[in-house]
């Protein structure tokens, strides 16, 4: 195995890690700061958590970008088109996008059925009960786990490789920003630093498109590449492939992962918190629009990123100033994600070794940003105040969160490390995610689409799926390469075993079960029962603080219930002069009377007028959102591979060019 030489000192992987960490912090912290000062926004525990469910679609959207641009969507990607060919990084991206746009029904069915609700646990409790509601708790908390780790772990692989950095240093450092921007700002300040993350790493992208394709000295034109690809598949043909080539879609190994993505990712959307986290805090306006837009945004950045570094990797390993010269990457050194880096240092030498560095920081600490909030929500949510406070006031769930944010970034920290002594690659994690979450898919789609699924079913589908995807997993391991060691059990064939197992089987477990033991025949009008915290003491004490008493004394009231008719008669027949100052203080206090609403009574006709025109909205969109499903499925998973992986078809080279420059476009598009 040749060694990855280090082109940048070990300062420049702290300067960025910390350096830039503490920029970003530093920069939520303030903006934080002036939203509260001079727009007057206070951090209750429903902001903290739900940004006041009022975020609107663009920053919803690109929040979903950004959270689902891991450090393995551009290491992973490039890792599957060198290793696969054009099908590889294709499998990758179609069969990661379609989840965002699925997941749109999901997330409106949430505003209907249970609008109050901070995570979907507690639609789990409020329908099936304690024991069920603790079972999905273990995948929650898993899917956050793996996910974490995975981020972690290639992000640290890719700062010791390319700086010379200790990978410990940079497993410990990595997530320190992330955990204290979030616990002052929240989710808004992760929607916030979403935004940034992703226009950043986009550019970068369009960058390296750029000088791969059009002005590089080694490579500088889609004409080039796909000559030294070609040339790659005659030194080196692809086993798997048709005639060991890479410029075709006729690939069974990018096939299978195709399969294993597609399933292990319908786990880590709608098992990961932090997706219902962004349905939740999303207006109910903007639910539809912001996944869709989200789901299409997101395909080209593994999309492009895969066709021009992993084909630069490829096509330039034999050259002297490759980084592992006169050998290419090792297996393990690819399933680490270091296909990007190799390339990068190749083609654009220090500065590509930086932009990589930079791309990779802002997707790990968005990604991470992402599962602390998912982790906090549900860790307050769903133990602290169910277990331990169901009293809690809005104070200590915000201490709850913080605690929260706190020890998962160290631990995860730990972890991270420890997989990293034993080798357990990123790619390893993102391929076995799958197998041990899936099997909680389907039942927690159903819990939202299907009245009749009991709590049997709901509860042992999800046991006996993991148990079973585990079983075929090893099993089917033992039996084609006779050892379980990491290696074996990261081959192709044991992967897709398990992982459509995990999928699979509750679609068999759950009928079954279901009408063995009865079915629910659920009432949806109870899922509305799940409450909004009332903080509206706290509130009251803001506005005192605020020097604003005319709102303080009304929300005072509202607050112990007192508030009658008689009162708003009395303050009805307030003088003139008071009525100004009232204007003056509701324009101070505009953001905390928002917050409040949902706890103030409304009279029965705007609530009436409200509900009927929102679900109207709402029921106009999951139409649309069926129909937008099925057809991205069809065109992403069926129409567009499936004629060419038959065909046997060998991209031409304008055949390619075109290829290329249709993702370039789509890039700018998004």
């Amino acid at each position: 195995m040749g060694e990855f030489r280090a082109i940048l000192p070990q300062g420049a992987g702290y300067a960025i890690i910390c350096g830039l960490g503490a920029v970003f912090t530093f920069g939520m912290i303030l903006t934080t700061q002036m939203l509260r000062r001079y727009q007057k926004e206070i951090m209750t525990a429903e902001e903290f958590t739900t940004a006041g469910r009022s975020v609107k679609t663009g920053l919803v959207a690109s929040a979903v970008v950004s959270s689902w641009v891991w450090a393995s969507t551009l290491l992973t990607s490039c890792s599957m088109e060198y290793n696969n060919g054009i099908f590889g990084g294709y499998s990758y991206s179609a069969g990661a996008s379609f989840q965002i746009i699925a997941f749109s029904i999901l997330a409106i069915k949430t505003k209907q059925k249970a609008p109050n609700a901070h995570t979907y646990l507690e639609i789990v409790k409020a329908r099936y009960g304690k024991l069920a509601h603790s079972v999905y708790l273990f995948y929650a908390f898993a899917t956050n786990i793996l996910v974490t780790a995975m981020l972690l772990t290639s992000g640290s692989a890719v700062f010791g490789d390319l700086t010379g950095m200790n990978p410990i240093a940079a497993a410990f450092l990595l997530p320190l920003g992330v955990v204290i921007f979030t616990m002052f700002g929240g989710i808004r300040a992760t929607f916030l630093t979403d935004y940034i993350h992703t226009c950043a790493i986009i550019i970068i992208i369009l960058f390296f498109a750029f000088r791969v394709y059009a002005t590089s000295d080694l490579l500088g034109s889609p004409s080039k590449v796909y000559d030294l690809i070609r040339e790659a598949a005659k030194r080196n043909p692809r086993v798997g492939n048709y005639k060991g080539e890479y410029m075709t879609m006729t690939s069974k190994p990018a096939g299978i992962f195709l399969v294993i993505n597609l399933v292990g990712n319908f786990g880590t959307v709608f098992l990961d918190n932090g997706y219902w986290n962004k349905a939740i805090s999303a207006s109910p306006a903007a639910t539809l629009p912001a996944y869709i837009m989200g789901g299409l945004a997101w395909m080209p950045v593994p999309f492009l990123i895969s066709l021009t570094m992993g084909f630069a990797c490829l096509a330039t390993e034999t050259m002297q100033n490759f980084p592992t010269y006169p050998d290419p990457l090792s297996s393990y050194q690819v399933s680490q994600g270091l296909v990007l880096p190799a390339a990068a240092v190749t083609v654009m030498g220090k500065g590509g070794a930086v932009a990589t560095l930079l791309m990779v920081f802002l997707a790990i600490t968005s990604g991470v940003a992402a599962e602390v909030i998912s982790v906090s929500s549900v860790f307050t949510y769903d133990v602290y105040r169910e277990y331990f406070n169901p009293k809690a006031t809005g104070k200590q769930l915000i201490y709850s969160s913080h605690a929260a944010v706190f020890i998962f970034g160290v631990g995860m920290s730990g972890f991270s490390v420890g997989l990293t002594y034993g080798y357990v690659s990123m790619g390893y994690i993102y391929e076995i995610m799958g197998i041990i979450i899936s099997s909680a898919v389907v039942p927690v789609i159903l819990t939202l689409c299907w009245r009749q699924q009991n709590k049997v079913a709901v509860i042992c589908s999800p046991v006996l799926g993991t148990g079973l995807a585990i079983m075929s997993w090893l099993v089917c391991t033992k039996s084609l390469f006779k050892e379980l060691t990491i290696a074996t059990t990261f081959e192709d064939y044991p992967m897709l075993a398990g992982n459509v197992v995990a999928l699979c089987s509750p679609c068999v477990t759950i009928p079954v079960l279901t009408y063995v033991f009865k079915p629910q025949n659920f009432d949806w009008e109870i899922l509305k029962s799940i409450k909004r915290v009332d903080e509206s003491v706290e509130l009251a004490e803001l506005a005192k603080e605020e020097d604003i008493e005319g709102i303080a004394v009304d929300l005072a009231s509202t607050a112990s219930g007192d508030s009658t008719n008689q009162n708003n008669k009395d303050s009805s027949e307030s003088t003139a002069d008071e009525k100004d100052n009232l204007r003056v203080s509701e324009s101070k206090i505009k953001p905390i009377t928002t917050i409040l609403s949902s706890i103030q009574k409304e009279t029965p006709e705007e609530m009436t007028e409200d509900m009927i025109a929102e679900e109207k909205a709402l029921a106009r969109g999951l139409k649309i959102a069926y129909f937008l499903c099925v057809f991205f499925a069809f065109a992403f998973l069926l129409v567009w591979p499936i004629p060419m992986y038959g065909s046997h078809y060998i991209l031409s080279k304008k055949f390619f060019t075109g290829w290329v420059v249709v993702q370039i476009i789509w890039m700018f598009i998004s």
